[in-house]
């Protein structure tokens, strides 16, 4: 049995989920999510807790307990509060601007690098070096943040490039003389 999988899903007030069958959903003040589930885990909802069972013993749903449990719990966090990335663009004439829903990058290629902003996800320039993007699905956030960060990842030497806020960027010695 999976340890994160036992773990009860505390819900926080105002927030309301219910099942469907294979599919979970969760409504809180930021918005609604909803998450189709394998059918060989079964969710039992209490008034202010979660529980899952696994229906049948195999290895396949064994696995899959922990998984669940851990959507289940971002699905909620995410609706109840909110998630947020930031990105720091550090290097001479790296900087973020937006127009619409459209985010530009200009990092030091020939053209800025154009890209969409999702609907669910909401993105604000702080300052041209920086950007928060904020939305209620954990997922999509961070998928949309790896490609912005794809663009220029910090190389080690100068460290320059697209960082997350909290990220520390190995850096290497350059060459040395003789």
């Amino acid at each position: 049995m999976s340890r994160i999988g036992k773990k009860e899903i505390i819900i926080p007030e105002g927030v309301l989920v219910s099942n469907k069958g294979c599919i979970f959903s969760a409504q809180g003040k930021y918005g609604a999510l909803e998450k189709v589930f394998s059918d060989c885990i079964k969710f039992i909802i209490s008034e202010n807790s979660i529980s899952l069972k696994v229906i049948e013993n195999t290895q396949h749903s064994r696995a899959l307990h922990g998984l669940t449990r851990a959507l289940v719990q971002n699905m909620i966090t995410g609706v109840a509060h909110k998630y947020c990335i930031v990105l720091i663009a550090e290097g001479v004439g790296y900087k973020f601007h937006k127009e619409e829903n459209c985010l530009f990058l200009n990092m030091g290629y020939s053209h800025p690098v154009k890209l969409v902003i999702p609907e669910e996800i909401e993105v604000k320039i702080e300052s041209p070096v920086k950007v928060l993007i904020s939305g209620i699905d954990k997922e999509r956030i961070g998928l949309f943040a790896s490609n912005v960060r794809k663009f220029r990842p910090p190389e080690p030497y100068k460290g320059k490039g697209i960082r997350y806020e909290n990220e520390k960027v190995l850096r290497k010695v350059g060459k040395r003389g003789k």
